[in-house]
């Protein structure tokens, strides 16, 4: 039997299984470390839930790694229907700005990348009619907007941040980027990388951020920029990007390719 075939016909039979295993996937990938989801899983839901909803046996390693990973792909799957390319995330007054707002990555503050402007160039790359590299100054030249939004960190805290940048819509238009592509990916100076979808990519508060909180971007949160979406959980906003590429194929993350959920909406 197709693992796959049966908890799709369940699902259909059962309009709010979506919704439960969109619930149980956010849970899991969200909020709970890898060995504590597996550890879950074993304790929890080898009685059927999650197993029948996956079609996975859960006795072992390998098979609650599988459960994990069809939950994930179901979890990319009802993320991707609900979300809205129209509506916007909740914006703040400055007064409610982080000072200072805080570090975050899986190194130190002291490890963070130091990129040289005069020689950095944004590579673009793909299913792009224009793949020429970009000074900063460049992408300084182009229309800019800012956001008082608010950084949702999938360990558990938030804070309230301003940036301001290039509409991340208008820069894929500018290089003739194919819209209809399913996804854009990024490369970090930092060795960082991860991938959204195209409907992030053109959401209207989806930006490629130059400076924050007024000032050109400091070094600890990103510089020379960063893809900044309040849409999306803050592992999906990549810091220090170098380079840029639109495809069809997917290409998967740093953490999302060590079990975190793909999709990553806030």
């Amino acid at each position: 039997m197709n693992p796959q075939s049966k908890p799709k016909n369940r699902l259909a039979a059962r309009p709010d299984a979506a919704e439960i295993l969109r619930e149980a996937g956010g849970l899991l990938e969200k909020r709970l470390p890898q060995p504590a989801r597996r550890a879950f899983l074993r304790r929890g839901l080898t009685l059927g839930g999650l197993a029948m909803l996956s079609g996975c046996s859960l006795a072992d390693d390998e098979g609650v790694e599988r459960a994990l990973a069809t939950v994930s792909r179901w979890n990319d799957r009802v993320q991707g229907w609900l979300f809205d390319p129209t509506q916007l995330a909740p914006t703040y007054p400055e007064s409610m700005i982080a000072r200072p707002f805080p570090f975050n990555a899986y190194y130190g503050i002291d490890q963070a990348p130091r990129v040289d402007e005069e020689s950095f160039r944004l590579e673009v790359s793909g299913l792009v009619a224009d793949r020429r590299a970009w000074r900063l100054e460049e992408l300084r030249a182009m229309a800019q907007a800012e956001q008082v939004t608010r950084h949702i960190c999938v360990e558990g805290w938030s804070a309230i941040g301003k940036w301001g940048g290039v509409p991340f819509a208008d820069f894929l238009k500018r290089v003739g980027a194919d819209l209809s592509a399913r996804y854009v990916g990024f490369k970090c100076a930092d060795d960082y990388y991860t991938s959204i979808d195209m409907p992030t990519a053109l959401h209207p508060q989806t930006i490629l951020a130059l400076t924050y909180d007024g000032r050109t971007l400091p070094r600890e949160y990103g510089f020379p920029m960063k893809l900044r979406m309040p849409t999306k959980l803050g592992y999906k906003n990549p810091k220090h990007v170098q380079a840029i590429f639109v495809t069809n194929t997917y290409p998967g993350g740093y953490w999302e390719d060590q079990g975190y959920n793909w999709f990553g909406g806030s």
